[in-house]
């Protein structure tokens, strides 16, 4: 087996490839111009787009170049969806985020060397394409038979689907066509929900040039509760830190679930298959560790923040549970520290707040009684240092970063308050 191929598979990369025997040939002849697209239809990509990202990493560290393509015209029309039509963001608003997401993938590619990247906007070779030149060039090589017959077009069919959706596999297949014509690309990758436009642009490439191209997918990386890593679904995981903080993204991969970490390290980390498996083993023997848990997050978040910023997670984490000194940190770790502990707001007033009112409204205790017993039980926390007094309030000088206050219950159950001014 091609060695890159072999990565690929142990790792989990590949759920269909089109002719596996003469995609690997291709691969053992020389380097490959590969694509693999990102549509802006929000201001930032996500988890699932970081897949292909690592895909992508791997296919040009094993020599092959790279066509990062950020979708300027696809993004104006968007994918169809599998149960409604999709809202069409301004034009001024989508070219917006295609600066923002040109900015974001091309931090995972290198653009050196003889296989540098390349990052293009199919805005560039739609724009002036007239409607007769799209039609008769284009859409000629295309049944409409075939088209009805994709599962989301089926879906759609009964409660209906413009047509700017209907026709979205040509522009994508398009993209294909032109990459193959300016580029000599000759591979596409992309999800596995996208098969059907991926393997259209394959079928475009060989009816207009006569040409034989390649294509692959990857499985969807689903979380723990099954559903898949996205914009659409609850929870997303946004790559720009002022979405989703290096905190926050640092704790969502330190929270993996044991049955999802396994995959997760194969995808999101360049750890060898032994470092991997002797990590699943810790996770077996001694779950509590969490190793392999630490071990994800650290390394996700170092490639798509930064080191310093996975370490000021990771004081910021410590410091909550008394492992460090809240007063060290800085206010945006603060803030997004607050924000995952689902912090509660407090006005200020001439009165200083009472330890207990905070409790309260931290959430880590049901009514102000429960509070008092919390504290004469020795169990009540403010910034880290145990409350004895029932009647005790907080000062000017506890803020920190002169708005946020931590409390704990106990040696576990954390919450927030934020003073408002």
């Amino acid at each position: 087996m091609n060695a890159v191929l072999d990565e690929l598979s142990w790792r989990g990369f590949i759920a269909h490839s089109t002719d596996p025997d003469a995609l690997r040939a291709r691969l053992d002849s020389g380097p490959v111009t590969f694509y693999v697209g990102f549509d802006p239809s929000a201001p930032s990509i996500h988890m699932g787009n970081l897949v292909q990202l690592m895909l992508a990493r791997l296919l040009q560290a094993a020599g092959h170049r790279p066509l990062i393509l950020v979708g300027g015209s696809t993004g104006l029309i968007g994918d169809p969806k599998q149960t409604s039509e999709r809202n069409l963001n301004p034009t001024e608003l989508v070219h917006e985020w295609v600066e923002r997401i040109h900015a974001q993938v091309s931090k995972f590619v290198s653009f050196d060397g003889s296989n540098g990247a390349t990052v293009v906007n199919n805005y560039d070779w739609t724009a002036g394409l007239s409607t007769l030149d799209f039609l008769r060039d284009i859409g000629k090589h295309f049944s409409v038979n075939r088209m009805l017959d994709r599962d989301v077009v089926k879906r759609r069919l009964e409660s209906g689907i413009s047509y700017t959706e209907f026709s979205y596999v040509l522009l994508q297949s398009l993209d294909y066509l032109e990459l193959h014509r300016q580029y000599g690309c000759e591979l596409q990758t992309g999800g596995s929900d996208q098969w059907g436009n991926i393997t259209a642009g394959v079928e475009l490439v060989r009816r207009a040039e006569g040409t034989r191209v390649h294509a692959m997918a990857t499985p969807l990386l689903t979380k723990a509760d099954g559903t898949k890593f996205g914009k659409t679904e609850s929870g997303t995981v946004w790559l720009d830190p002022a979405m989703t903080s290096p905190y926050a993204f640092h704790q969502f991969f330190l929270n993996a679930e044991d049955s999802q970490v396994g995959s997760y390290l194969k995808i999101f980390t360049t750890r060898s298959a032994a470092e991997i498996a002797d990590l699943e083993r810790q996770t077996v023997e001694s779950p509590h560790l969490r190793a392999a848990q630490r071990a994800l997050a650290d390394d996700i978040t170092d490639l798509v923040h930064s080191g310093a910023e996975r370490q000021a997670a990771t004081a910021a984490a410590g410091a909550i549970f008394g492992r460090g000194e809240l007063a060290e940190l800085d206010a945006a770790t603060l803030a997004a520290v607050a924000k995952e502990l689902d912090a509660g707001a407090m006005p200020a007033g001439a009165d200083p707040p009472s330890v207990v009112d905070v409790l309260l409204a931290s959430g880590v205790v049901e009514s102000k009684g429960a509070a008092r017993r919390a504290i004469a039980e020795g169990g009540a926390y403010l910034n880290n240092q145990r409350v004895t007094d029932p009647n005790a309030v907080v000062t000017a000088g506890d803020l920190l970063a002169g708005e946020y206050l931590i409390v704990r219950r106990g040696k576990r159950t954390v919450g927030a308050v934020q003073v408002l001014r």
